[in-house]
């Protein structure tokens, strides 16, 4: 089962935490109060280069009776999608520029290039997803309502389809994001009326008709003569747009360590736990510089969890004051390679297709879900909280789950 008890599963004393909170409450305050004029340059020289890139897209693609036209215009749209995707919409829409007060990159004023309707996005996922975080039941992230990522979530007949849904999500990502605010799983339990959904139904109707009008209709026509290859370049690269963003999310949501949470456990949470949650239920992937500007620093989801209101341009020197934290409390610092956290994330997603009694290990102490009970499972781990005596270091989670690791198994009563 999904954790019950946060304090418990990290193995730190409520002065630890509340240490730990106010170290990150001193992060924010260091990071609100040095934010200036590099900070607002980076912010006006990454719409430009959007920009540019997708003016100099089209402009080629007015030219793709030509193949190599063809490819650079493709890929130039390509990069234009995934920089205003990541690095603008998402990021200005959690307000990361409003400090700025210019209406131009204003979390309420900007509409982005995806059929999902910014005015609903930014309730699914500023307030539901950042919110409830991992809380199993209230986060409809746990999955997007079509996939089982954790042992939490009962196994149904038709969930032997994950891996196909997950497919099919990562091609039509976007259209998944814009069906996401229907909360099927609501629906499902008639906690939302048909007659709500279908409300929100007309507003992603009318996003999507944008969308399709720009896409497949004004820009082709623009090209003249080329518009078929056109077309063909815009979808293209709304597909392209779609597998990138997908798996920089996925890759900070699903791997193993990135835990989830029972409702029970949110409603006992205070400012310094809902910090512990975040760190526990989000997970890093290494990049350099320029993986970084794709990803729109999402590469740093556990700071951008941490911080989400916070320059994203500002989430690698944060990770190093997060990092030195997590070092200090003895807290894993999940990261990995990009191909390791997807690899992760996809096989959570196919395994658990099945019923868990199909399933190795337990529901606490599978890779992809775990609880404080882990620790019980294996003889001499439930007395690891506290000081080493020997060392008169913290023993914390990172200490406890190395020792879990190579203890022997020994089966729970």
């Amino acid at each position: 089962m999904a954790i019950t008890d946060i304090d418990r599963y990290a193995h730190l004393t409520e002065a630890d935490i509340d240490a730990l909170g106010a170290e990150l409450d001193a992060i924010r305050r260091d990071i609100e109060e040095s934010r200036g004029q590099r900070d607002a340059r980076y912010i006006r020289r990454t719409i430009t280069v959007q920009r540019s890139l997708a003016a100099g897209g089209r402009l080629a693609l007015m030219f793709s009776n030509r193949k190599s036209a063809w490819i650079a215009g493709t890929a130039m749209l390509s990069l234009a999608k995934i920089i205003e995707n990541m690095e603008l919409g998402h990021n200005v829409m959690h307000g990361q520029w409003d400090w700025m007060n210019d209406p131009e990159v204003h979390s309420s004023s900007w509409e982005w290039d995806t059929t999902c309707p910014s005015v609903q996005w930014k309730h699914s996922h500023n307030f539901v997803h950042h919110k409830y975080t991992n809380v199993v039941g209230m986060d409809d992230d746990v999955g997007y309502g079509i996939l089982r990522v954790t042992r939490d979530q009962p196994w149904e007949w038709w969930m032997v389809g994950n891996p196909v849904y997950n497919l099919t999500l990562g091609t039509f990502f976007e259209y998944g994001v814009a069906l996401h605010h229907l909360e099927t799983e609501k629906l499902r339990k008639k906690e939302k009326s048909y007659r709500q959904a279908a409300k929100d139904l007309r507003i992603i109707g009318r996003k999507v008709g944008k969308q399709a009008a720009k896409d497949y209709l004004i820009f082709p026509a623009l090209a003249g003569a080329n518009w078929k290859p056109t077309i063909a370049a815009n979808f293209t690269a709304n597909i392209v747009r779609n597998y990138w963003a997908y798996m920089v999310i996925f890759c900070g949501h699903f791997p193993d360590g990135a835990e989830k949470f029972t409702v029970e456990e949110y409603e006992n949470e205070d400012q310094p736990r809902w910090y512990l949650r975040q760190m526990l239920g989000s997970a890093n992937f290494r990049a350099g510089p320029l993986m970084r500007f794709m990803s729109g620093n999402l590469s740093h989801q556990i700071e951008h969890h941490l911080f989400p209101d916070l320059p994203s341009n500002r989430y690698e020197e944060i990770g190093v004051r997060v990092r030195q934290l997590c070092d200090k409390y003895d807290l894993p610092y999940t990261t990995g390679s990009l191909a390791h956290q997807y690899f992760q994330s996809f096989r959570t997603i196919a395994k658990l297709a099945v019923p868990n009694g199909m399933l190795k290990a337990t529901s606490d102490d599978a890779p992809e879900t775990a609880s404080e009970l882990r620790f019980a499972v294996r003889e001499g781990m439930a007395n690891h909280f506290g000081v080493d005596p020997e060392t008169g270091k913290r023993r914390g989670l990172r200490t406890a789950l190395r020792e879990l690791k190579n203890a022997p198994v020994q089966s729970a009563a």
